[in-house]
Order: C-alpha cells, then structure tokens, then sequence
C-alpha cells in the first residue's frame, strides 16, 4: 500500500486528487516528495507536512495559487462634498507592496477647500496604484489595488539552488579563460595608438557676443518649477472675484489694548486652571464683533441678486493660515459662546486645519470673517472680503507707541484695525 501511494504522489495531477477533499477554500499546494511512504490526504496543509520524515534528504516545493474571487479590492477616491466635483491626487501615503490596515489612509486627494484622505478598504498589500500623481480625480475614480491574500512567500525548489550554485564554478573558469586574450588585444590596441599620428585639433567656434541691451538672465538649472495646488488656485480666483464684484470700502483705526491685555493678564492663570485652555486675544475680538453685527445686522447680511438677505444667527469664520494655504473654518453661533468656548473652538479648527483634517462642512457658510495678520508681524493690510459676506476685520500686529492720555503723552500697547466692506 505505501509504495502505491509513493508512486501516485510522485503524480502532480494525482496530488490534487488527494487534495480536493480536503476542502482548501482559497489556496491549494502541489507537494514532490520522492520516497514518502506516510499516508498523504490530511485535513489541513500543516498536517500533510507533518507526515514527512524529520530527517530527509528531500525538501518541500509549493506554489500558491489565489482565486479572483474577493481577494483583491479596489480603492477608489471618497465622495468630496456637494460643491466639490474634482479633485487632483496629490501624493501618495504608501508604497506598492507596503502592508495597510483597514481605513488606512493611502493616498491625498486636494480640492479647492480640503485636503481629502484616500483609506484602504480592507487590510491587504498594495499591488499597484492605477493613478499617479498630479491626475485629476473624481468620486468614484481607482487609485490602488489591495490584496488581502496574506502571506506571499515563495520557496526556491532545490534543483534551481543546485544549478545556481553550479553554474558559479563554471562562470569563473570561463572569466579566468578570457584574461589572456582580454589583455594581448589591450596591448595590440595600445601599440596601434602609439603608432598613429596626433590628427591637429579643431577649434571650436568662440561664442556668440551679446549686445549691452540684451539683460543677462540667471539660467534655467537654477529655477524650480512646481504646479501651484488646488486650494492656492482657487483662493487666487475666489479673491480676485471678489475685488471684480465688489465695491469695497477699507477703514482704519487704531486701538489701545491696555484694557483687555490687563484683564488676560490679571486672570489667565484662574482661566486656565478653571477651562483648561489659555486666553488669548481672538476671544475679546470676537465678542466685540458680535457686539457690533447685533448692533448692526446689515453688516451681517449678505446680497442675493437684487436682494438682502438678514440672518438671525451669527457665525464667524477665522482665518487660518496653513502650509498649503489660506482656509477658513466658522464658528458657529459665535455669539451663544463664552470666552472659553470660543478659545477652545478656534484651538480645535486651527489644529485641524493646520494637520488637513478639518471637513468641508466646518469651513461652510459664515457671516463674518475675522483675519490676524499680526501672527506674521504684519502692521497693516487690506483684507479682502470672502464671498458672499459682506465685510471683514483686519487685526494686526501689537506696537507700543506714544499716545497723548489726558494731556499726558504715554507709551500704550497700540494696534492698527482694518474693515473692509461692501458699499452700495
């Protein structure tokens, strides 16, 4: 019975045999082990290795075979938003044959607002990405193919080894064979090169004189040329709109911030210890320009074709400054929060926004906009009005200057404050 069954597993077709009632769903091996004489249908692969002999002179070739069936996945770039219907493949987070877990971020899609991450679908290996980067991306679009197959070792078969590790001798003494005519035909050359008379150079054509008028510009090799990103662009077009739209005003006017440095000053410490986040400057601006729109609503009014629109409800965007550029998170219903609420919600929005996290919906709508170009040491602007607001407010950097208090000339710490808005 054991030599019929060492002379059927020497079959390949007749290994397979053995092995579909085994039940192996996605990857099944055919085994060449000469001389076996161990029963071979086992339940698992582990089994039917586990009946070879410990010590034998024979070793164990598989190739995996994996089926079509679910086994790779595609992912595809997510729904961006309602207003979004494009977007470029900016860079890739991982490698072909690099390992992903589930809702791992691959890939980064920006758009004209965010920056949107591409996650795996499943755990697996990457085999390739179907896009590349600096393409134009819809929802929907596939960026990369991931295996969930895990594991794709492969085994070298021993007589490919031996005759890799033969071949090398024969290599060798091919090599050492060549040297002697390698060398007797260096030496016939050299002796021709000796023997050759020296042809009399040609000298090349001096160059080009140019005229005084003619600018000496730096060369190209010292440029760099880099696409400019979505979000940069569409700030560009979105600002340069609104100075074609709009008529708009800009007033300056200069404040003393003693009072309200004195009260961060006198109560930062309690502030802190009792909220759990700093106080800051952007807070009492805030405030006050929730003062001013409840006292003013046409200022938070926007303008639809030939009409004006009131809103009862008060919500300011925060400028904020990224490596990727300019965006603009909201705070909503600004004026049913706290000093506190408001501090810790732009702490939030600005961290967010900074690490390219911060979704499209937070950075929507808004009545009002308030810009800080001091954090650059900026002393004074034009700010630009968002669209369709119909102003914004300009803070800048903090300077202590002479000002004249009750006849008496003081240093006091002094901004310059800039509004900018629509004029009908």
């Amino acid at each position: 019975m054991a030599s019929r069954l060492t002379r059927l597993v020497r079959r390949p077709a007749a290994v397979l045999t053995l092995l579909r009632p085994c039940r192996l769903a996605r990857s099944f091996s055919h085994h060449i082990f000469p001389g076996a004489t161990a029963p071979v249908c086992s339940n698992t692969r582990r089994e039917l290795i586990g009946f070879l002999p410990k010590i034998s002179q024979y070793q164990l070739w598989s190739r995996s075979f994996s089926s079509n069936d679910g086994s790779v996945v595609e992912a595809v770039v997510p729904f961006m938003g309602e207003s979004i219907t494009d977007g470029t493949l900016a860079t890739f987070l991982k490698k072909p044959g690099d390992r992903v877990a589930v809702d791992e971020p691959i890939a980064q899609i920006e758009t004209d607002k965010v920056t949107i991450d591409v996650v795996s679908p499943e755990a697996g290996v990457i085999e390739k990405f179907v896009a590349k980067e600096g393409d134009t991306v819809t929802p929907g679009t596939k960026v990369a193919l991931i295996s969930k197959s895990a594991s794709r070792d492969t085994h070298v078969a021993p007589s490919e080894e031996n005759s890799s590790q033969d071949a090398l001798p024969s290599a060798e003494k091919e090599t050492s064979s060549q040297k002697p005519q390698v060398e007797t035909e260096v030496k016939e050359t050299s002796k021709v090169v000796v023997e050759t008379k020296e042809k009399p150079k040609v000298q090349s054509p001096p160059p080009p004189r140019t005229s005084a008028s003619e600018p000496q510009l730096p060369p190209k090799e010292r440029e760099t040329r880099v696409p400019m990103p979505r979000l940069r662009k569409r700030i560009a077009t979105r600002l340069k709109d609104s100075q074609n739209t709009f008529a708009m005003l800009t007033t300056f006017n200069e404040v003393d911030m003693t009072n309200l440095m004195k009260l961060r000053s006198d109560y930062k410490d309690s502030f802190l210890e009792k909220h759990g986040t700093k106080m800051g400057l952007m807070s009492g601006f805030v405030k006050a320009a929730v003062s001013g729109l409840q006292n003013q609503p046409i200022v938070n009014a926007v303008i639809d074709g030939e009409d004006i629109i009131y809103r009862d409800y008060i919500d300011i965007s925060i400028a904020v400054g990224t490596a990727k550029g300019l965006v603009v998170p909201v705070l909503r219903d600004a004026d049913k929060m706290g000093f506190a609420d408001i501090e810790k919600n732009i702490n939030n929005l600005a961290k967010r926004a900074s690490e390219g996290t911060i979704s499209i919906d937070e950075m929507a709508g808004g009545t009002f906009t308030i810009s800080n170009g001091g954090v650059y040491g900026s002393l004074l602007s034009t700010p630009i009005i968002n669209p369709p607001q119909s102003a914004i407010l300009g803070m800048h950097s903090i300077v202590s200057r002479p000002v004249v208090v009750d006849g008496n000339v003081v240093p006091r710490p002094m901004m310059y404050i800039a509004l900018t808005s629509i004029i009908d």
